[in-house]
């Protein structure tokens, strides 16, 4: 049975599509570690259930430009195609990424109950971390643990100490990997491919490799990515 992990976030603007994205490719194609070799890919049905289909739109881009689709599909599942799509993705997948709008509807909360996991991207401002609590919130009612990620941290300062603080004090699980506010995240997507495609070698590779793997772990998959 496939593995199911949800990137969600009440607050839109989070950086929740594009950490889907990298996530999906990472987990999708091989990756070259360290000591390790090669890390064979999972098969990978990313679910898009945002009506804008910022997901989608990049699959058909990167279809488009024949990057290889093999272990990796983009669906289009919002509304009422949530549910067949679902089921037909736990039956072909290692891996099912379900990606949200923002918000916390009724919609939301059937895909969070559906997930192993809930990945939750915070970026460091007073506004992120107020929008968060209700997400955090609603993954524990359906009985789901959330797992929250740093995202599009910048240089330090004073203010992401204070914002990360308020995060710990409200004992909000959180990940060990940080995601810094790189342009390679950003500038892989118009070329229809993950960070880990684009730029193997660079830090912003790297933190999406830790965190894939992190991801993984939390679930306790027997093969990690």
């Amino acid at each position: 049975m496939a593995l199911t992990v949800t990137v969600a976030q009440q607050k839109g603007g989070s950086g929740k599509t594009s950490l889907a994205v990298h996530l999906a490719v990472t987990w999708s194609t091989p990756q070259r570690t360290a000591g390790e070799g090669v890390i064979e890919p999972l098969k990978v049905i990313a679910l898009d259930l945002d009506p804008q289909e910022s997901l989608a739109k990049w699959f058909d881009v990167r279809s488009e430009r024949g990057e290889a689709t093999g272990m990796l599909d983009v669906r289009r599942a919002a509304g009422w195609r949530f549910t067949g799509e679902f089921a037909r993705a736990k039956r072909a997948a290692d891996i099912v990424l379900i990606d949200l709008p923002p918000g916390t509807d009724s919609s939301i909360a059937a895909a969070i109950r559906a997930a192993d996991l809930v990945v939750v991207p915070l970026q460091l401002s007073p506004m992120d971390l107020w929008a968060t609590g209700p997400t955090v919130e609603l993954a524990h009612k359906t009985g789901v643990e959330p797992l929250l990620v740093l995202n599009r941290v910048p240089a330090r300062a004073r203010l992401n100490d204070e914002v990360i603080a308020a995060a710990k004090r409200a004992n909000w699980p959180m990940a060990t990997t940080t995601l810094g506010n790189r342009v390679l995240f950003a500038a892989s997507l118009l070329a229809g491919k993950g960070v880990t495609e684009e730029a193997p070698s660079s830090l912003a590779a790297a933190e999406m490799r830790l965190l894939a793997r992190e991801v993984i772990a939390k679930t306790k998959l027997p093969h990690a990515a």
